[in-house]
């Protein structure tokens, strides 16, 4: 059938009017109403389960949990001493009335926001076991048992003084807060993390005392400048405590942004042992790093399994290996109730340097690593953005003064009501008599009463309902007093309602008061260092590489190789030998012009065959090797293509961290790489240039550019549509060419010096001359 005939009748389904909205139409397209559907369920995902609000920090299910709590007098801890209960009790409200989806998903919001590891300020006091830091999971829910902590009165102290909006639940048959009335930024203070649809969300958490800081910050001067702002609030502050190593700039960038990477380091401390020993001890780990990741990730590199699809370990696991078994002798985790985290690592031996144990360990495991900043939530026009800590605190601050002036407005509503009733009591307490007269003598005193005393039926109704022990004397010294302390209150309500400069100084003497009441030290070091990068110690010694013409390495020990003595698998032969030290790079130069690295110290040794170079290197696909080079990284090179363009690099520039290695050369067309050429030290160097139709051209080197980044490079020679560039050469005095002789085709060598050589001297990019009396084939330095 037609797509756009395929219509879906939303009468006759089974989902019926439950479907997606659609127009006054009977009927929608699949695709349209398909369309619909998912973007109704991503609204639904992103808005009411993933991410949290702005104004609390909150999402759905844990502002259900927080009110269901709060409704069912589980108190705060500190106050009232309220017993806690089951979490299974609490989770069955929460499902039966407000939250109908999965008790697992419930139990889990539960258990994280009373885990003190993974929230910075926990909203639930949990009693039993309620997890680790470990990723041991939390007991069952009949085990557990829960209560309200003294930071959720900061969410819920003002929840029924008219502040927040309330909505009926999914059945109707309650009501719940559409968010609550929080007395600080809780969307920073506890950070949030969630996966929506097609967004993600992942807002670290923060100190109490410094968002209360850059909060009252910007309620004063809401253009402070960002230094001003991030003097206030330098960075997150994580449960676990930790190092943040990423400079203040990058910080910055991240808030500006509200996204970024932050770098993390766990924070140790030195402990001597006897007979000069020591032992490094890990105090603070960084934030979602577990002690028992840090050891899995220790054994793993001290016992590395064989990898899918290899037959033996790699080299890179080796020298791992070798390179943590050098420094660390032990590591065992001594985590107990006084100590929440206490990873001991012991060295190999005494004499090894500290700084060199800290570095391997920071550099090869989680002990350093990077955590992510994306600061999406439901802003205040209900859209799910990725907000600026700037625009948070701002909004946040705009939720609070309305917050303030809706429990204000309702506060005063009351005072006056309360008033109303008094001023009515004190009318009558002065005619107490009559009144009395009144109501004994009348039929419908109520009316009576309203008609000789201008009374309102509220105040009449009062009145009728007042106990006679509330006539005496000194109930009217009460009222009066009352009435004086409601109407002085009434004033200042109102000052507050009337002057938006009370109601900010308000704001502000409210969020300083709970912040000395709530706020405590920051735990997370911010200080700025660079990343550990693990230095392997390679003994520097001579080697010379062997690459076959197949592709297998090895590099054997010392420079005197016989390669006429050099053995090789059935069908492969020499491609050639390299003399260079262990400590230098292997070259391997692509058919594309891409170039990877392999550090010589990793190629295997001994009689064998040696290792394919493609377990080395990740070679892109379509692509074949080409060339190959070791020597040291100063080493400059002549890279050329058969196009007839080159430049100079120096083989450290061809060095790659990535197995996947690194565009290089670039090449157009069908043009191939050339073999790398060895530039002689010295200042008087040329370069020879030999085409395929044996024009010769020779220059100097200083023609050429030195490009450290790769590229196309300058163009060597001038060729002709159907020439090509066979062969380059450095050479400082004379130069030999290698071809075949004109007459009987036999191979034959002619050094080319003094005059000879002049001839075919000029300038870079000009077509050179015919070499004479020859075939030429190939240049080499003479």
């Amino acid at each position: 059938m037609n797509q756009e005939q395929e219509t879906f009748d939303f009468d006759n389904s089974p989902g019926g009017p439950a479907g997606p909205s659609h127009p006054s139409g009977d009927s929608l397209t699949l695709a349209q109403y398909a369309q619909q559907a998912y973007l109704e369920y991503a609204l639904s995902v992103v808005k009411g389960r993933a991410l949290p609000a702005y104004c609390d920090g909150q999402k759905p299910v844990q502002r259900r949990i927080l009110f269901t709590m709060e409704r069912l007098g589980l108190g705060f801890t500190g106050t009232n001493g309220a017993k806690a209960v089951k979490s299974a009790r609490v989770v069955g409200e929460v499902l039966g009335k407000y939250h109908p989806h999965g008790d697992q998903a419930a139990y889990d919001a539960l258990v994280r926001m009373a885990q003190d590891f993974s929230q910075r300020y926990p909203l639930v006091d949990g009693q039993g076991n309620f997890g680790s830091r470990d990723g041991d999971g939390a007991a069952a829910m009949r085990y557990t048992e829960a209560r309200l902590s003294a930071y959720s009165r900061l969410l819920l102290d003002e929840l029924d003084q008219g502040t927040v909006d309330f909505q009926p639940n999914y059945d109707g048959s309650y009501d719940e807060p559409r968010e609550l009335p929080a007395r600080l930024p809780f969307v920073l203070l506890n950070g949030a993390s969630g996966i929506a649809v097609g967004m993600a969300t992942e807002v670290p958490s923060h100190n109490l005392r410094e968002v209360a800081e850059a909060a009252v910050l910007l309620l004063k001067n809401e253009k402070a400048s960002d230094d001003e702002l991030y003097a206030k609030l330098p960075g997150p502050d994580y449960p676990g405590g930790g190092q943040l190593i990423s400079s203040a700039d990058e910080i910055r960038a991240a808030y500006n942004s509200g996204r970024g990477s932050l770098k993390l380091r766990a924070r140790w401390k030195i402990e001597d042992l006897a007979r000069g020993q020591w032992q490094l001890v890990v105090t603070e780990l960084p934030q979602g790093v577990s002690t028992q990741k840090v050891l899995e990730e220790i054994e793993e590199l001290t016992n590395p399994k064989v990898k899918t699809g290899k037959k033996t370990l790699t080299p890179e696991q080796l020298q791992l290996k070798a390179a943590v078994l050098a420094v660390l002798d032990k590591a065992r985790d001594e985590s107990n109730k006084d100590a929440p985290v206490r990873l001991v690592f012991e060295p190999k031996s005494r004499t090894v340097g500290q700084q060199e144990l800290i570095t391997t360990l920071l550099a090869q495991t989680s002990l350093e690593t990077s955590a992510s900043l994306n600061m999406t939530m439901v802003g205040a026009d209900g859209r799910p953005v990725q907000k600026n800590l700037r625009t948070i605190l701002t909004e946040w601050n705009g939720f609070r003064l309305n917050t303030v002036t809706r429990r204000t407005q309702f506060k005063l509503d009351k005072v006056r009501d309360r008033i109303h009733i008094l001023e009515g009591r004190h009318q009558i307490l002065l005619h107490i008599d009559e009144v009395i007269a009144i109501i004994r003598n009348s039929d419908e005193p109520k009316p009576a009463l309203i008609e000789r005393f201008g009374l309102s039926d509220r105040q009449a109704e009062d009145i009728l309902e007042i106990r006679l022990r509330q006539l005496a004397r000194l109930e009217f010294i009460k009222i009066e007093q009352e009435l004086k302390s409601l109407r002085e209150e009434a004033g200042k309500l109102e000052e507050i309602l009337s002057n938006p400069s009370s109601l900010r100084r308000t704001v502000i003497k409210e969020i300083e008061a709970d912040a000395k009441q709530y706020g405590d030290e920051r735990r997370t070091l911010i200080q700025e260092d660079k990343r550990a990068v693990a230095e392997v110690r390679i003994v520097d010694e001579p080697v010379t590489v062997v690459v076959s013409l197949k592709g297998w390495v090895r590099a054997l020990k010392g420079h005197e190789v016989d390669p006429a003595a050099l053995a090789f698998k059935s069908g492969d032969s020499l491609y050639g030998v390299f003399p260079c030290r262990s400590v230098d790079p292997l070259i391997v130069l692509g058919s594309n012009g891409r170039v990877y690295s392999v550090p010589v110290s990793v190629l295997p040794g001994g009689r064998g065959d040696g290792q394919p170079i493609t377990t080395l290197i990740e070679l892109e696909s379509g692509s074949q090797i080409a060339h190959y080079y070791a020597a040291a990284a100063t080493q400059r090179l002549v890279l050329a293509g058969t196009g007839g363009f080159g430049l100079v690099a120096e083989v450290g520039d061809l060095v790659g961290r990535q197995k996947a290695g690194k565009s290089f050369l670039s090449l157009e067309g069908q043009e191939l790489p050339l073999p790398p050429t060895v530039v002689p030290s010295g200042t008087a160097v040329q370069i020879a240039c030999l085409t395929l139709t044996g024009r010769l051209l020779t220059f100097p080197i200083d023609e050429l550019k030195h490009q450290p980044k790769g590229g196309r490079g300058l163009t060597l020679i001038d060729l002709d549509p159907k020439d090509a560039l066979v062969s380059v050469a450095a050479f400082a005095q004379q130069l030999m060419v290698m071809g075949v002789g004109l007459r009987g085709g036999k191979p034959k060598e002619e050094l080319f010096k003094g005059a000879a050589l002049a001839a075919h001297a000029g300038k870079r990019a000009k077509k050179g001359k015919p070499v004479e009396g020859l075939k030429p084939q190939r240049v080499v330095a003479g």
